[in-house]
Formats: C-alpha cells, sequence, structure tokens
C-alpha cells in the first residue's frame, strides 16, 4: 500500500495516480499498431491483402480490452 501525505494507507498519493493512469495514453495506440504491423508482416508474408484489416481491428480490441481492465483496477484499489 502507498501511503499519501496525511499518512492514510487507503489513498494513492497523486502522482502514483498520475503514473498509473498515464500509461493509458501509450497502451491503446501501441496495442493498434502493433497488430496493424503484424497484419501488414502477415499480408507480406502470405501474400494477401487483407490481414492488416484484422490485425488493425484486434489491435484496437486488445487496447479497449486493456484500458478497461486498467481502468478498472485502478477503482478497486
Amino acid at each position: 500500500m502507498v501511503s499519501s501525505e496525511n499518512g492514510s494507507p487507503n489513498k494513492k498519493s497523486i502522482w502514483v495516480q498520475m503514473a498509473l493512469y498515464s500509461q493509458l495514453a501509450f497502451i491503446f495506440p501501441a496495442a493498434t499498431i502493433g497488430g496493424w504491423l503484424l497484419g501488414l508482416a502477415l499480408d507480406h508474408w502470405l501474400h494477401t491483402t487483407w490481414l492488416y484489416l484484422a490485425g488493425l481491428i484486434v489491435g484496437t480490441l486488445a487496447g479497449f480490452v486493456e484500458l478497461i481492465r486498467i481502468a478498472t483496477s485502478g477503482d478497486s484499489k
């Protein structure tokens, strides 16, 4: 448990909260771009033209899932 400045062990300091929620700004775009790049690589390897869209969709969904998971776990702690 991280104690805040007033000594309460249940409240997180503002800096810890900022660090936890600032990762949300990076996770969603990283998952989306990662899925897109994986789809592009599969397109190149398999000589197709549509897998980049599937990778983009899967990466976006993975980003949303991670975003929701982190946001809800922060509320329960």
